[in-house]
C-alpha cells in the first residue's frame, strides 16, 4: 500500500521525518496542562483552572499568512513564515482581552521536504512559546497534483479565554480616551498581493539586491510579524481596566480596524506627527507609482 501511495506522488517517509524533526520544538510550548503528549489524534489541554473564573469566555480566531508563503517558497527561506502565522492568529484573540492558551496549525503542500517542514513548524512553536501559547496538534498534507512541488501554505487556529466582565471591545470606550500606538515591524502578513503586484510592474525579484531596501528584497519582506500577545497580556494582568479596547491592524489597514472598536456615533483622532511610516512602505509606494496615502487601506504602515 505504502509503495502504491508514493507512485501516486505521496511521500509517507517523508512526513514521518519531518514529525520527528519538528518533536522538540513543538514539545517545548507544552506545559503541565498539555495532556497526552506528541503525536495524539487530538490535541488535549487541561482548563480546570476555569473553574475560578466566574464566567469564563473563549475566544477563538483561525487565519493564514496570505501570499507573504510566495516570497518565503521564491527565496528558500521558511523559519520565519511560522511566527507570522501566529501573529495573525493569537494577535486577534489577545484584543479582545483573552490570554491565548492553546493552538494548531495545518500545512498544506505539494511535497513534503522534512527540513523545510520543520523550519516552518520551528518558526511556530518559537512562537508559541514566546506567546505563552501550547501548541497542541497539527497536520500536515501531501497534496500531488493539486499543489506544485515546492507549493505551501500554512493555516491556523487558537484558543483564548478572558473572564466576561474584562472583556475588551467598544462598549468600555469613552470619550477622553487615549489611542495608543504599538509599531509594527513591517508589511506583517497582509498585502503582499500589492506587494507583489508592485515589484512584478517594476522589474524587482525577490533575489534582487535592492539600496533603498536594504538588503535582499525578499528577505526584507520576509520580516516576520510583530508579536503582540505576550507583552499586551503582562499589560492587562498589571493593570486590570487601564485598556478599555485593543485593535489589530491587518486588512483594512489603520483606519477600518480602528472603527471596529468604537462604539457607533464616535470618533478617534490620530496624530500622525508621532510615527512615520516604515522606509519599506515608502520604498514600495515609489517603486509602484502611487502615493502612500492610497496604500492606507491595505498596510498597516508602521502601526500593528
Amino acid at each position: 500500500m505504502a509503495d502504491s501511495y508514493a507512485r501516486a506522488g505521496v511521500d509517507t517517509a517523508a512526513g514521518d521525518l519531518a514529525v520527528e524533526l519538528m518533536k522538540k520544538a513543538v514539545t517545548r510550548t507544552h506545559g503541565p496542562q498539555v495532556l497526552g503528549g506528541f503525536g495524539g489524534f487530538a490535541g488535549l489541554f487541561d482548563v480546570s483552572f476555569l473553574t475560578a473564573f466566574k464566567r469564563p469566555l473563549l475566544a477563538t480566531s483561525t487565519d493564514g499568512v496570505g501570499t507573504k508563503v510566495a516570497i518565503a517558497q521564491a527565496i528558500d527561506k521558511h523559519d520565519t513564515i511560522g511566527q507570522d502565522l501566529v501573529g495573525m492568529v493569537v494577535d486577534d484573540i489577545i484584543v479582545v482581552g483573552a490570554a491565548p492558551l492553546f493552538m494548531t496549525d495545518y500545512i498544506a503542500c505539494g511535497k513534503v521536504f522534512p527540513n523545510r517542514i520543520a523550519d516552518i513548524v520551528a518558526g511556530i512553536a518559537n512562537a508559541c512559546a514566546e506567546t505563552g501559547t501550547a501548541l497542541v496538534g497539527g497536520e500536515t498534507a501531501e497534496h500531488p497534483g493539486l499543489l506544485g512541488v515546492d507549493d505551501y501554505d500554512v493555516a491556523g487556529a487558537a484558543v483564548g479565554a478572558v473572564e466576561a466582565d474584562a472583556l475588551l471591545g467598544p462598549d468600555r470606550v469613552t470619550n477622553g480616551d487615549v489611542v495608543i500606538a504599538m509599531r509594527s515591524s513591517g508589511v506583517h502578513s497582509n498585502g503582499f498581493s500589492l506587494v507583489r503586484h508592485i515589484l512584478a510592474g517594476a522589474g524587482v525579484g525577490f533575489t534582487d539586491h535592492s539600496d533603498a531596501l536594504g538588503g535582499t528584497v525578499g528577505e526584507v519582506l520576509l520580516e516576520p510579524t510583530r508579536l503582540y500577545a505576550g507583552p499586551l497580556v503582562r499589560l492587562l494582568d498589571a493593570h486590570p481596566g487601564a485598556v478599555h479596547a485593543l485593535s489589530h491592524v491587518t486588512g483594512g489597514g489603520i483606519a477600518a480596524n480602528l472603527a471596529r472598536v468604537l462604539p457607533r456615533g464616535s470618533w478617534a483622532e490620530v496624530e500622525r506627527s508621532t510615527w512615520a511610516p516604515h522606509d519599506v512602505f515608502r520604498v514600495l509606494a515609489d517603486m509602484g507609482g502611487i502615493d502612500l496615502a492610497d496604500t492606507e487601506g491595505t498596510w498597516n504602515l508602521g502601526v500593528g
